[in-house]
C-alpha cells in the first residue's frame, strides 16, 4: 500500500461530505461507500440515490468530482460510481419511512415469526420497530435484529401499471372523439 493511501482515504471522505452540500447535485444522497485496500491500490467504492433514479450521466458527473481532488493525490486507487439499483438497500431508520408503500425484504438475526427472511410492504416506524404488512398481517420487526434490508422490485406492478395507462389512454381518447 503507498505511503499516500491515508491521504487518498481522508481527502475521498472530505469530497463524499461536500458532494452532498453542493448545489449541483442537490436531492444526491449517498447510500453507502468503503474504502478497502485491493491490488496495491485503493479501491473507493460509491452507491448513490436520488429520487427518479440514477442515470450514467449523473455517476460520470460524481466521479469527475471526486476524482478532481483524488488526482493531486500520491497512489494508486480505483473509484467505482454506482447505482443504489431498484433493490436498493435500505440503511437508516429513515429509510423505512421514505420507502413505506414499497415492497421489501428484510433478513433479521433473530428468528421472528417463525422466520428469519421477511417479505412485504414497508409501513414506516413504530418506536424501534419496521412496520410490515405481510401475507399473514402485520409484522414489527425490531430495528436492533435487522440485519440487512432491501427494496424488492417487481416487474409485475411495472406491467400492471403500465397496462392500466395504456387502458386510460385508449378510453380517453375514444372519449375524446
Amino acid at each position: 500500500m503507498s505511503k499516500g493511501a491515508p491521504r487518498i482515504a481522508e481527502t475521498f471522505e472530505q469530497q463524499l461530505d461536500a458532494i452532498v452540500h453542493d448545489r449541483q447535485f442537490d436531492d444526491l444522497e449517498i447510500v453507502q461507500h468503503h474504502v478497502r485496500p485491493a491490488r496495491g491500490a485503493l479501491e473507493l467504492r460509491v452507491t448513490i440515490d436520488r429520487p427518479g433514479g440514477v442515470d450514467l450521466a449523473l455517476c460520470e458527473r460524481v466521479a469527475a468530482y471526486i476524482n478532481a481532488s483524488l488526482g493531486a493525490q500520491d497512489g494508486a486507487y480505483t473509484l467505482e460510481i454506482e447505482s443504489a439499483g431498484l433493490d436498493r438497500p435500505l440503511f437508516r431508520e429513515a429509510d423505512y419511512e421514505r420507502f413505506a408503500g414499497q415492497r421489501a425484504r428484510i433478513l433479521t438475526t433473530l428468528t421472528i415469526n417463525g422466520a428469519k427472511t421477511h417479505r412485504g410492504v414497508l409501513r414506516g416506524l413504530r418506536g424501534e420497530a419496521v412496520i410490515v404488512d405481510t401475507d399473514n398481517g402485520e409484522l414489527l420487526l425490531p430495528i436492533a435484529a435487522i440485519k440487512s434490508a432491501r427494496l424488492e422490485y417487481d416487474p409485475r406492478q411495472d406491467f400492471q401499471r403500465d397496462k392500466l395507462q395504456r387502458k386510460q389512454l385508449h378510453g380517453n381518447s375514444r372519449h375524446g372523439n
